[in-house]
Protein backbone atom coordinates (compact mmCIF):
# COMPACT_ATOMS: atom_id res chain seq x y z
CA UNK A 1 0.00 0.00 0.00
CA UNK A 2 0.87 3.70 -0.62
CA UNK A 3 -0.38 6.25 1.88
CA UNK A 4 1.40 8.79 0.22
CA UNK A 5 -1.61 8.47 -2.80
CA UNK A 6 -3.96 9.43 0.02
CA UNK A 7 -1.50 12.31 1.33
CA UNK A 8 -1.28 13.63 -2.08
CA UNK A 9 -4.96 13.47 -3.16
CA UNK A 10 -6.08 15.23 0.31
CA UNK A 11 -3.33 18.29 -0.33
CA UNK A 12 -4.72 18.89 -3.65
CA UNK A 13 -8.14 19.15 -2.42
CA UNK A 14 -8.01 20.67 0.76
CA UNK A 15 -5.13 23.14 -0.71
CA UNK A 16 -7.26 24.64 -3.51
CA UNK A 17 -10.95 24.51 -1.31
CA UNK A 18 -8.56 26.92 0.94
CA UNK A 19 -9.07 29.42 -1.60
CA UNK A 20 -12.70 29.55 -0.32
CA UNK A 21 -12.77 28.53 3.04
CA UNK A 22 -10.95 30.11 5.07
CA UNK A 23 -9.77 29.33 8.67
CA UNK A 24 -11.91 25.99 8.89
CA UNK A 25 -9.54 23.27 8.65
CA UNK A 26 -10.57 20.65 10.15
CA UNK A 27 -14.20 21.12 8.37
CA UNK A 28 -12.16 20.48 5.12
CA UNK A 29 -10.64 17.32 6.42
CA UNK A 30 -13.79 16.44 7.61
CA UNK A 31 -15.07 16.62 3.50
CA UNK A 32 -12.17 14.64 2.06
CA UNK A 33 -12.26 11.75 4.31
CA UNK A 34 -15.73 11.29 3.36
CA UNK A 35 -15.12 11.74 0.28
CA UNK A 36 -12.40 9.14 -0.05
CA UNK A 37 -14.64 7.13 2.57
CA UNK A 38 -17.12 7.15 -0.30
CA UNK A 39 -19.65 8.47 1.78
CA UNK A 40 -21.87 11.14 1.86
CA UNK A 41 -21.87 14.81 3.29
CA UNK A 42 -24.78 16.58 5.28
CA UNK A 43 -23.76 20.01 6.55
CA UNK A 44 -25.67 21.82 8.84
CA UNK A 45 -25.49 25.41 10.24
CA UNK A 46 -26.99 29.16 10.30
CA UNK A 47 -27.68 30.63 6.55
CA UNK A 48 -24.89 32.31 5.62
CA UNK A 49 -21.82 30.61 6.62
CA UNK A 50 -20.63 28.89 3.59
CA UNK A 51 -22.17 25.68 3.06
CA UNK A 52 -23.18 25.75 -0.26
CA UNK A 53 -19.66 27.50 -1.35
CA UNK A 54 -18.09 24.65 0.18
CA UNK A 55 -19.97 21.60 -1.57
CA UNK A 56 -19.74 23.58 -4.96
CA UNK A 57 -16.17 24.42 -4.23
CA UNK A 58 -15.73 20.54 -3.63
CA UNK A 59 -17.24 19.74 -6.90
CA UNK A 60 -15.67 22.60 -9.25
CA UNK A 61 -12.45 20.82 -7.40
CA UNK A 62 -13.22 17.14 -8.56
CA UNK A 63 -13.48 16.34 -12.31
CA UNK A 64 -16.85 14.24 -13.77
CA UNK A 65 -20.53 15.64 -13.74
CA UNK A 66 -21.80 17.81 -10.89
CA UNK A 67 -25.35 18.69 -10.23
CA UNK A 68 -27.57 20.97 -7.99
CA UNK A 69 -30.99 20.42 -6.83
CA UNK A 70 -32.49 23.63 -4.52
CA UNK A 71 -34.62 21.68 -2.75
CA UNK A 72 -38.53 23.71 -2.04
CA UNK A 73 -41.56 22.83 -0.66
CA UNK A 74 -43.70 22.49 -3.49
CA UNK A 75 -40.56 19.57 -5.48
CA UNK A 76 -41.88 16.08 -6.18
CA UNK A 77 -39.44 12.98 -6.29
CA UNK A 78 -39.58 13.04 -10.01
CA UNK A 79 -37.45 15.92 -10.06
CA UNK A 80 -34.71 14.56 -8.26
CA UNK A 81 -34.78 10.84 -9.67
CA UNK A 82 -36.35 11.45 -13.00
CA UNK A 83 -39.31 10.85 -15.22
CA UNK A 84 -40.56 8.27 -17.69
CA UNK A 85 -41.72 10.17 -21.20
CA UNK A 86 -43.51 8.17 -23.82
CA UNK A 87 -42.34 8.90 -27.19
CA UNK A 88 -44.62 8.94 -30.20
CA UNK A 89 -42.48 8.48 -32.59
CA UNK A 90 -40.75 5.11 -31.48
CA UNK A 91 -43.82 4.34 -29.71
CA UNK A 92 -42.35 3.46 -26.27
CA UNK A 93 -41.01 5.25 -22.99
CA UNK A 94 -38.07 6.77 -22.43
CA UNK A 95 -36.20 7.77 -19.64
CA UNK A 96 -35.29 11.23 -19.12
CA UNK A 97 -32.30 11.33 -15.98
CA UNK A 98 -33.04 13.32 -13.18
CA UNK A 99 -30.96 15.29 -11.47
CA UNK A 100 -29.60 12.53 -9.08
CA UNK A 101 -27.26 10.56 -11.80
CA UNK A 102 -24.27 12.21 -11.60
CA UNK A 103 -21.01 12.09 -9.65
CA UNK A 104 -21.28 15.19 -7.40
CA UNK A 105 -24.95 16.11 -6.35
CA UNK A 106 -25.49 19.46 -4.17
CA UNK A 107 -28.94 18.56 -2.21
CA UNK A 108 -29.14 22.83 -1.18
CA UNK A 109 -31.51 23.16 1.62
CA UNK A 110 -32.28 19.71 1.77
CA UNK A 111 -34.61 20.00 4.71
CA UNK A 112 -36.83 22.44 2.53
CA UNK A 113 -38.51 19.83 0.90
CA UNK A 114 -41.18 17.77 2.08
CA UNK A 115 -40.50 14.45 3.46
CA UNK A 116 -42.02 12.44 0.40
CA UNK A 117 -39.11 14.56 -1.40
CA UNK A 118 -36.88 13.77 0.88
CA UNK A 119 -37.23 9.81 0.40
CA UNK A 120 -36.64 9.78 -3.01
CA UNK A 121 -32.94 10.19 -2.21
CA UNK A 122 -32.80 7.29 0.08
CA UNK A 123 -32.56 4.39 -2.29
CA UNK A 124 -30.01 6.60 -4.46
CA UNK A 125 -27.54 7.24 -1.14
CA UNK A 126 -27.65 3.54 0.01
CA UNK A 127 -27.77 1.42 -3.21
CA UNK A 128 -26.80 3.53 -6.09
CA UNK A 129 -29.41 3.00 -7.88
CA UNK A 130 -33.25 4.31 -8.34
CA UNK A 131 -36.06 2.97 -9.67
CA UNK A 132 -38.64 4.76 -11.72
CA UNK A 133 -42.09 2.98 -12.80
CA UNK A 134 -40.70 -0.37 -11.98
CA UNK A 135 -36.97 -0.04 -14.09
CA UNK A 136 -34.02 0.42 -11.47
CA UNK A 137 -31.11 3.08 -13.00
CA UNK A 138 -27.80 2.42 -11.72
CA UNK A 139 -25.79 5.55 -10.60
CA UNK A 140 -22.14 6.13 -11.60
CA UNK A 141 -19.17 4.46 -9.33
CA UNK A 142 -18.38 7.24 -7.59
CA UNK A 143 -21.21 8.99 -6.22
CA UNK A 144 -21.92 11.67 -3.43
CA UNK A 145 -24.20 13.83 -2.15
CA UNK A 146 -23.62 16.91 -0.03
CA UNK A 147 -26.30 17.86 1.46
CA UNK A 148 -26.77 21.47 2.96
CA UNK A 149 -29.81 21.96 5.73
CA UNK A 150 -30.52 25.31 7.87
CA UNK A 151 -31.21 24.37 11.81
CA UNK A 152 -34.75 22.87 12.22
CA UNK A 153 -36.03 26.08 14.48
CA UNK A 154 -35.82 28.08 10.82
CA UNK A 155 -39.23 28.64 9.38
CA UNK A 156 -40.13 26.85 6.57
CA UNK A 157 -38.49 23.42 7.17
CA UNK A 158 -39.04 19.20 7.79
CA UNK A 159 -36.51 17.50 9.73
CA UNK A 160 -34.72 14.41 7.83
CA UNK A 161 -35.79 11.20 8.94
CA UNK A 162 -33.74 9.04 10.78
CA UNK A 163 -33.24 6.72 8.00
CA UNK A 164 -32.13 9.29 5.52
CA UNK A 165 -29.62 10.70 8.57
CA UNK A 166 -27.91 7.71 8.95
CA UNK A 167 -27.67 7.23 5.36
CA UNK A 168 -24.96 10.53 5.97
CA UNK A 169 -21.04 9.61 6.66
CA UNK A 170 -20.84 12.76 8.48
CA UNK A 171 -22.35 15.58 9.70
CA UNK A 172 -20.37 18.96 9.73
CA UNK A 173 -21.11 22.44 11.00
CA UNK A 174 -18.97 24.81 9.63
CA UNK A 175 -19.32 27.51 12.57
CA UNK A 176 -18.86 31.20 12.25
CA UNK A 177 -15.47 32.74 11.59
CA UNK A 178 -12.73 34.08 14.00
CA UNK A 179 -12.46 37.78 13.60
CA UNK A 180 -9.14 37.68 12.01
CA UNK A 181 -10.81 34.88 9.21
CA UNK A 182 -13.59 36.69 9.21
CA UNK A 183 -11.25 39.71 8.25
CA UNK A 184 -9.85 37.68 5.86
CA UNK A 185 -13.09 36.41 4.08
CA UNK A 186 -13.85 40.20 3.29
CA UNK A 187 -10.51 40.60 1.81
CA UNK A 188 -10.96 37.75 -0.36
CA UNK A 189 -13.91 38.96 -1.63
CA UNK A 190 -13.16 42.56 -2.67
CA UNK A 191 -12.93 42.24 -6.17
CA UNK A 192 -14.28 38.75 -6.98
CA UNK A 193 -15.95 35.83 -5.18
CA UNK A 194 -12.54 33.63 -4.82
CA UNK A 195 -14.62 30.31 -6.22
CA UNK A 196 -14.42 31.84 -9.36
CA UNK A 197 -10.53 31.10 -9.24
CA UNK A 198 -11.08 27.36 -8.03
CA UNK A 199 -9.88 24.86 -10.73
CA UNK A 200 -10.42 20.86 -11.36
CA UNK A 201 -7.27 19.65 -9.48
CA UNK A 202 -7.91 15.75 -9.37
CA UNK A 203 -9.73 13.94 -11.33
CA UNK A 204 -12.39 10.56 -10.72
CA UNK A 205 -9.22 7.81 -11.52
CA UNK A 206 -7.16 9.77 -8.61
CA UNK A 207 -10.16 9.71 -5.91
CA UNK A 208 -10.88 5.85 -6.78
CA UNK A 209 -7.15 4.82 -6.51
CA UNK A 210 -7.22 6.84 -2.58
CA UNK A 211 -10.57 5.09 -2.23
CA UNK A 212 -8.38 1.53 -2.73
CA UNK A 213 -5.49 2.19 -0.65
CA UNK A 214 -7.32 3.40 2.37
CA UNK A 215 -8.18 -0.38 2.76
CA UNK A 216 -5.31 -1.57 3.15
CA UNK A 217 -4.33 0.86 6.73
CA UNK A 218 -4.54 -1.57 9.47
CA UNK A 219 -6.89 -1.99 11.97
CA UNK A 220 -6.03 -3.47 15.27
CA UNK A 221 -8.19 -5.77 16.67
CA UNK A 222 -8.01 -3.42 20.13
CA UNK A 223 -9.38 -0.64 17.46
CA UNK A 224 -12.53 -3.21 16.36
CA UNK A 225 -13.47 -3.44 19.76
CA UNK A 226 -13.12 0.18 20.77
CA UNK A 227 -15.11 1.25 17.83
CA UNK A 228 -17.91 -1.48 19.25
CA UNK A 229 -17.63 -0.66 22.77
CA UNK A 230 -18.50 3.50 21.90
CA UNK A 231 -21.07 2.40 19.71
CA UNK A 232 -22.65 -0.36 21.97
CA UNK A 233 -22.42 2.88 25.11
CA UNK A 234 -24.91 4.83 22.58
CA UNK A 235 -27.25 1.77 22.58
CA UNK A 236 -27.71 1.62 26.68
CA UNK A 237 -27.06 5.48 27.40
CA UNK A 238 -29.75 6.54 29.86
CA UNK A 239 -30.29 9.91 28.34
CA UNK A 240 -30.33 8.41 24.40
CA UNK A 241 -33.41 7.23 22.94
CA UNK A 242 -31.86 5.54 19.95
CA UNK A 243 -28.37 4.20 19.62
CA UNK A 244 -25.68 4.17 16.45
CA UNK A 245 -26.86 1.77 14.07
CA UNK A 246 -24.01 -0.62 12.29
CA UNK A 247 -23.67 2.38 9.76
CA UNK A 248 -22.01 4.33 12.83
CA UNK A 249 -19.57 1.46 13.24
CA UNK A 250 -18.93 1.35 9.49
CA UNK A 251 -18.42 5.13 9.66
CA UNK A 252 -15.82 5.03 13.07
CA UNK A 253 -14.24 2.15 11.30
CA UNK A 254 -13.44 3.85 7.72
CA UNK A 255 -13.34 8.09 8.75
CA UNK A 256 -10.63 6.16 11.30
CA UNK A 257 -8.31 4.54 8.53
CA UNK A 258 -8.60 8.10 6.88
CA UNK A 259 -7.45 10.02 9.81
CA UNK A 260 -4.50 7.88 10.38
CA UNK A 261 -3.90 8.03 6.70
CA UNK A 262 -3.64 12.48 6.52
CA UNK A 263 -1.27 11.83 9.61
CA UNK A 264 0.89 9.80 7.57
CA UNK A 265 0.37 6.53 9.18
CA UNK A 266 -0.44 3.32 7.82
CA UNK A 267 -2.39 1.97 11.16
CA UNK A 268 -4.94 3.81 13.74
CA UNK A 269 -4.16 4.54 16.83
CA UNK A 270 -7.45 5.74 19.69
CA UNK A 271 -7.33 9.20 18.91
CA UNK A 272 -8.28 9.02 15.52
CA UNK A 273 -11.36 7.01 16.36
CA UNK A 274 -11.95 9.89 18.97
CA UNK A 275 -11.57 12.77 16.54
CA UNK A 276 -13.76 11.67 14.28
CA UNK A 277 -16.45 10.22 16.42
CA UNK A 278 -18.28 13.33 16.85
CA UNK A 279 -18.97 14.18 13.07
CA UNK A 280 -19.34 10.49 12.34
CA UNK A 281 -22.15 9.53 15.49
CA UNK A 282 -23.92 12.56 16.56
CA UNK A 283 -26.04 12.59 14.17
CA UNK A 284 -26.83 9.09 14.44
CA UNK A 285 -28.40 9.35 18.24
CA UNK A 286 -31.44 10.41 19.72
CA UNK A 287 -31.94 11.96 23.02
CA UNK A 288 -34.59 10.83 25.47
CA UNK A 289 -37.30 13.23 26.12
CA UNK A 290 -35.66 14.51 29.84
CA UNK A 291 -32.40 15.32 28.09
CA UNK A 292 -33.66 17.50 25.24
CA UNK A 293 -35.83 19.25 28.36
CA UNK A 294 -31.90 19.65 29.74
CA UNK A 295 -30.93 20.87 26.41
CA UNK A 296 -28.26 18.30 26.45
CA UNK A 297 -26.40 18.11 22.56
CA UNK A 298 -25.62 15.29 20.88
CA UNK A 299 -22.02 16.31 20.03
CA UNK A 300 -21.79 16.50 24.02
CA UNK A 301 -23.59 13.36 24.59
CA UNK A 302 -20.74 11.69 22.14
CA UNK A 303 -17.66 13.52 23.75
CA UNK A 304 -19.10 12.20 27.25
CA UNK A 305 -19.55 8.38 25.84
CA UNK A 306 -15.69 8.91 24.68
CA UNK A 307 -14.80 9.87 28.18
CA UNK A 308 -16.85 6.95 29.64
CA UNK A 309 -15.24 4.17 27.68
CA UNK A 310 -11.88 2.60 28.11
CA UNK A 311 -9.27 3.28 25.75
CA UNK A 312 -7.33 0.91 24.26
CA UNK A 313 -3.55 0.57 26.52
CA UNK A 314 -4.92 3.61 28.19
Amino acid sequence: MDVQVIVDFKNKIINNLKQVIIGKDHVLDLVVMALISNGHILIEDVPGTGKTILARSLAKSMGGKFSRIQFTPDMLPSDVTGVSVYNQSTKEFEFRPGPILANIVLADEINRATPKTQSALLEAMEEKQVTVDGTAHMLPEIFLVAATQNPIEYEGTFPLPEAQLDRFFVRIRIGYPNSQSEKNIIRSQQFSHPIMKISKVADVDELIEAQREIHHIHVSDKIEQYIVDIIQKTRFHEDIYLGASPRGSLALFRLGQCAAAFDGRDFVIPEDIRKIAPPALSHRIILQASAKMQELDTEEMIEDILKAVPVPGG
